[in-house]
């Protein structure tokens, strides 16, 4: 298991990214957090990332240049990313932003948390996705 999990978080929304970090730390889980403000800086990473310099790709729908689902898109299609889970967190309530990030290969799609009480549930499945994914 690595001692840090480095993390890519696609999102836009600062307050978003601060409470994202919050809640995973309440979790007192070793992460690394990169922050890619829009699809096309998140693009940038991805295309930059060697083997096993992600651990998991957060994603929110809704980015700037390039939406969510192009950048899902764009890492299911580089071999090296395959096994690096996807968890769209969005506040879209869109059925079909929910059926293109399952056919597009995400993992998991979460409607962001409303309260502290879902967002520390969110942390939960966070880190036991981490650490399963880690000792595969």
């Amino acid at each position: 298991m690595p001692a840090v999990f480095k993390i890519l978080l696609a999102e836009d929304n600062p307050g978003d990214v601060r409470l994202f970090c919050e809640a995973l730390e309440s979790r007192a889980l070793p992460f690394e957090l990169t922050v890619a403000t829009d699809g096309e800086k998140a693009i940038a990473i991805v295309d930059n990332a060697a083997p096993k310099q992600l651990d998991l790709i957060v994603l929110d729908v809704n980015l700037p240049k390039h939406k969510g689902d192009e950048v899902l898109r764009h890492v299911r299609a580089k071999p090296s990313l395959s096994r690096v889970p996807v968890i769209v967190l969005t506040s879209s309530v869109a059925p079909a932003d929910q059926v293109a990030a399952s056919w597009l290969g995400a993992d998991l799609y979460i409607r962001k948390p409303s309260d502290l009480e879902e967002l520390l549930e969110v942390a939960k499945v966070i880190e036991d996705m981490l650490r399963r994914n880690a000792a595969q």
